[in-house]
């Protein structure tokens, strides 16, 4: 019987009383396609879109499911190199019938003043493929990666694209990223994710960029979607730097709070290590269950502190280039861990080494201050506050 992954209610979420997610078994996924957008000026949107083509795959390989993922990606042409590629062309050899991806337009940035006629061309040629994609019904998710930027340089007509995506077929998922999502958009859509760059405020006329910052920490957090999913994402970019660059760069993903079985990401991921077993270590740490707090028990601890001694070796060896950390902060919001070790690590990572921290949290810990990169998950609109049911190779 096919599993899902329930999170606590919104009203759980937001006062910190309970922290994680919990596999189901017996459990009903939905059948309708929800049309997902991640936009704002902060940064994880199209990582985001990458962590879901990560799942889809992920799922078509541990089911044998008949799931399809196209990864059509705007002002993003093939006269530029993307650190993924590697990784995703890796997936496409070993599974040729779970994606496809086409990129369209030029590598550098314009403006609308300097849009050319290239650009309407490029524009257009990539929603036509899209079009088509969506019409028949071949794909179970079609990713529109860096769509809003295009419809904000007048590059496509708006109502076109509202009118496609409105009236997909009734089992397709659709992400769209970029920042400047148009209104009309927003307002047919059905979870809308605002990446919001998160600075502190100016003090008596200062920058307001933290000084003391180090250079290759990452932190995701918010109450939006898309936190850990852009991890994943990071991480499929980070092995196939490893794949086409730089063989040293061996990526360590460990994710607490989530010791179940039923996500689809890790058949994706495993066989990305079984073809490069040099290149990422994946483990998993938790029950597979909803932490309350106040109501934890001794196994939590043990299995986040095992965690945190694996990834404060990770990050101390050098060994590894990218460490994802997926719910640590919610781990430390719920005192399973103690700060100050964690500040301590990080203070004295290699500095060719990046952290990637992501998960809600109610208070932000110390090194928090530390972030190069803060990005918080703004939640205007989740289809799971209606009622929705999640669905394996999207949300989990």
């Amino acid at each position: 019987m096919a599993q899902k992954i329930e999170e606590t209610k919104t009203s759980s979420r937001k006062s910190g009383r309970g922290i994680g997610i919990v596999t189901a078994a017996d459990s009903k996924e939905r059948i309708h396609g929800q049309l997902h957008i991640y936009d704002g000026e902060g940064k994880g949107k199209s990582q985001a879109a990458l962590g879901v083509v990560l799942r889809t795959i992920g799922l078509g390989i541990c089911e044998q499911r008949r799931t399809r993922v196209l990864l059509l990606r705007f002002l993003k042409g093939p006269g530029r190199a993307y650190d993924e590629d590697a990784a995703i062309e890796a997936l496409q050899q070993g599974f040729p019938h779970l994606i496809d991806q086409v990129r369209t337009g030029r590598a550098d940035f314009f403006t609308a003043d300097q849009a050319t006629k290239f650009d309407a061309q490029e524009a257009k040629r990539g929603w036509d493929i899209a079009k088509g994609a969506i019409a028949s019904a071949l794909y179970s998710v079609v990713v529109l990666d860096e769509l809003n930027p295009v419809l904000d340089l007048g590059l496509l007509a708006i109502e076109d694209v509202v009118r496609t995506l409105k009236n997909r077929p009734d089992g397709m998922e659709i992400i769209v990223t970029g920042r400047a999502a148009p209104t009309s958009l927003v307002q047919v859509a059905d979870l809308h994710s605002e990446m919001r760059a998160h600075r502190r405020p100016e003090i008596e006329g200062q920058d307001a960029s933290p000084s003391n910052s180090i250079d290759g920490i990452e932190i995701y957090t918010g109450e939006g979607k898309g936190k850990s999913t852009s991890a994943l994402g990071k991480a499929l970019q980070a092995i196939g730097k490893g794949i086409s660059q730089d063989k040293s760069h061996r990526v360590l993903i460990l994710q607490w709070l989530k010791g179940g079985s039923g996500y689809t990401e890790d058949a994706a991921i495993a066989a990305l290590r079984e073809s490069y077993p040099h290149l990422v270590d994946h483990l998993r740490s938790g029950r597979d269950a909803i932490v309350w707090r106040g109501q934890q028990q001794p196994i939590d601890y043990v299995e986040a502190e095992r965690a945190w001694e694996i990834a404060r070796a990770a990050i101390a060896s050098g060994l590894y280039k990218t460490v994802i950390l997926d719910e640590l902060n919610p781990s430390v919001d719920l005192e399973l861990l103690p700060v100050e070790p964690i500040l301590q690590a990080l203070l004295r990572k290699p500095a060719e080494t990046e952290v990637i921290i992501t998960g809600r949290c109610k208070n932000h810990p110390s090194y928090f201050d530390l972030a190069s990169v803060h990005s918080e998950m703004v939640c205007h609109k989740h289809y799971a506050e209606q009622g929705v049911e999640l669905k394996r190779g999207v949300d989990y």
